[in-house]
């Protein structure tokens, strides 16, 4: 059951702690820049919570954890590279045409992906306790 739960019990405490930061840094404006970006990685938390959880519960040794391990990898390459490359053409587009403005902010720094694996090892952690 816990595997079925901790997707979306990460997600929750993510989206909150994104929220929570933006507000610090943005104060009123926060609600503005939640989106495909920002501090921790939402993605990699969903992601890194399960497969850390399946490392403790099952071992670190084990298929599960190698397959897991595998699209988290390409999960964070895709978070890092691909969105940005995405963000940097809204950019021209935006510049180019008026009538749709495009979402600009769409990829993850390194330290936003490293918070959203940190908070997910402590998530998958938190989990195989109770579990």
């Amino acid at each position: 059951m816990v595997y079925a739960l901790l997707p979306f019990l990460a997600w929750i405490i993510a989206g909150c702690t994104k929220f929570f930061f933006n507000f610090i840094r943005f104060g009123k404006d926060a609600k503005k820049h939640i989106g495909y970006g920002g501090f921790p990685s939402t993605h990699t938390t969903i992601l890194s919570s399960v497969v850390f959880f399946s490392g403790f519960q099952e071992g670190f040794q084990t298929p599960l954890f190698s397959v897991g391990l595998g699209a988290l990898l390409i999960l964070v390459i895709d978070a890092h590279s691909l969105r940005n490359k995405v963000g940097m053409h809204a950019q021209v587009l935006n510049k180019l045409q008026q009538d749709v403005i495009l979402r600009e902010k769409m990829g993850h720094s390194w330290g936003e992906i490293a918070g959203g694996l940190v908070l997910g090892l402590l998530l998958g952690y938190g989990a195989s306790l109770i579990a």
